[in-house]
């Protein structure tokens, strides 16, 4: 029996392209996921080193929404501590950055509720 098998590539290209573009869109949020990541490591070690020098909170903070090359900087949550108040010289700082990553692949806030939150501290001593 001979049958036409001239719609059989069409039919496989249309099955098989949905699932390569969700790969690929989940391989680019990955990449962002990971730059996102470093970019608040680093500026959250930069940060600290500010804090370590005696600044104050809030020259720590404008440092920190300074450095962050985000789209939205007024999302970015920092937590010092100790206080400004508290801080003596000799004692620890702890500088925390937290910011939401949303992703852009297709069905996977359905895994993942709300965004994620991608978070970075550091500790120095305080001069």
């Amino acid at each position: 029996m001979i049958r036409k098998e001239s719609g059989q590539s069409l039919v496989e290209t249309a099955l098989v392209i949905p699932i390569l573009l969700i790969l690929l869109v989940g391989i680019i949020d990955v990449g962002r996921l990971l730059y996102f990541y470093s970019h608040i490591h680093l500026a959250t070690q930069e940060t600290v080193r500010i804090g370590g020098l005696g600044k104050s909170d809030n020259e720590i903070i404008l440092f920190a929404k300074d450095y962050i090359n985000f789209e939205k900087p007024e999302l970015l949550n920092i937590t010092i501590t100790p206080t400004e108040s508290t801080r003596v010289s000799g004692e620890y700082l702890t500088v925390e950055l937290r910011y939401p990553f949303e992703a852009i692949t297709p069905m996977i806030d359905k895994l993942i509720p709300g965004p994620l939150q991608v978070k970075a501290d550091s500790t120095i001593r305080v001069e």
